[in-house]
């Protein structure tokens, strides 16, 4: 039973990642930009929130080193693809290819570096009960914050005004402009946001997760969060749970050669890509359904007056 509440744990733990990553281009989509960059603002950030760490011994501060650094590079995709009109899914691959190397240039001189010792976190009364408490009440804050995020963002989604413009931008961006609403600042403020939840994510997976700093640490977490965005239907509870998912296959793999099963570590790696492959093919077999719920001027561009 301790195996399983430590791997139940485990799949909380990996799924953190590409449930802030995922939240946060859902927002982006939701405004109808499709940015093919968290692989490299993951990246940015990861080294950023790790170098940050390094220099002040501040868990924290690294998270919002992190999120800087992803919002400012979605700021200036945002300003390319939003202002300049250049294609969004060109411009969001060379993104990713340029975070891939700024990050490992800036990086090299801490690939030898080391965090201190990683505080253990217990939730006071509940972190005792058998099974129930190793597995879900001796987590990291962020854990929780994660799923505290999903429900503000499926509240702020379908309950506030300001949320409902956002998706009236991302469905019909002409009719927004015609009610006066600024289309091109929204999706900007949409894209910056998405971006620094990436760069949250990508700094708890070098802060928390690793905790340490290998070039190319990512290793496919973006594209698996941008592909949760359409598994999850554009919706943020279903993001959530299906980063849990991935995250439970990704922790599949370790239990399974940790308890000797006699296949190849190279398949057992592949698992959490085969996973995403197979449900991608899944949702593809039925196209009107993801029409009837994808934001209608998703990877669209927007021309005021035009």
């Amino acid at each position: 039973m301790d195996t399983y509440a430590l791997l139940l744990a485990a799949t909380l733990n990996a799924g953190t990642i590409l449930a802030i990553a995922g939240l946060g281009l859902l927002i982006n989509e939701r405004a109808g930009v499709v940015n093919l960059g968290a692989e490299g603002m993951m990246l940015v950030a990861a080294i950023a929130g790790f170098a940050t760490a390094v220099q002040t011994g501040n868990d924290w501060l690294a998270f919002g080193a992190g999120a800087l650094a992803g919002a400012m590079m979605a700021a200036a995709f945002g300003v390319l693809v939003i202002w300049l009109n250049t294609n969004q899914y060109a411009t969001g691959l060379a993104l990713s290819l340029f975070g891939s190397g700024f990050s490992a240039f800036v990086g090299i001189h801490y690939t030898q570096e080391r965090l201190g010792p990683r505080p253990h976190y217990a939730v006071p009364g509940l972190s005792d009960i058998p099974f129930v408490g190793p597995a879900l009440f001796r987590q990291h804050p962020m854990v929780y914050l994660a799923i505290a995020l999903t429900a503000a963002i499926a509240w702020f989604l379908y309950r506030s005004r300001a949320g409902l413009v956002l998706r009236a931008v991302g469905e019909s961006p002409e009719s927004a402009h015609a009610l006066g609403y600024p289309v091109r600042r929204i999706r900007l403020l949409a894209v910056v946001g998405g971006g620094a939840l990436c760069g949250v994510a990508g700094a708890y997976l070098s802060v928390i997760y690793t905790p340490l700093w290998v070039e190319g640490m990512v290793a496919g977490k973006g594209w698996i969060a941008l592909a949760l965005t359409t598994f999850a239907t554009w919706r943020p509870s279903r993001v959530l749970l299906g980063a849990w998912l991935f995250g439970g296959v990704t922790m599949l793999q370790f239990h399974l050669q940790g308890q000797g099963v006699a296949i190849s570590s190279q398949l057992l790696t592949m698992l959490p890509y085969l996973a995403t492959i197979g449900v991608l093919v899944l949702i593809s077999r039925n196209p009107a359904w993801i029409r009837a719920n994808m934001p209608a001027s998703l990877g669209k561009p927007f021309f005021p007056g035009g």
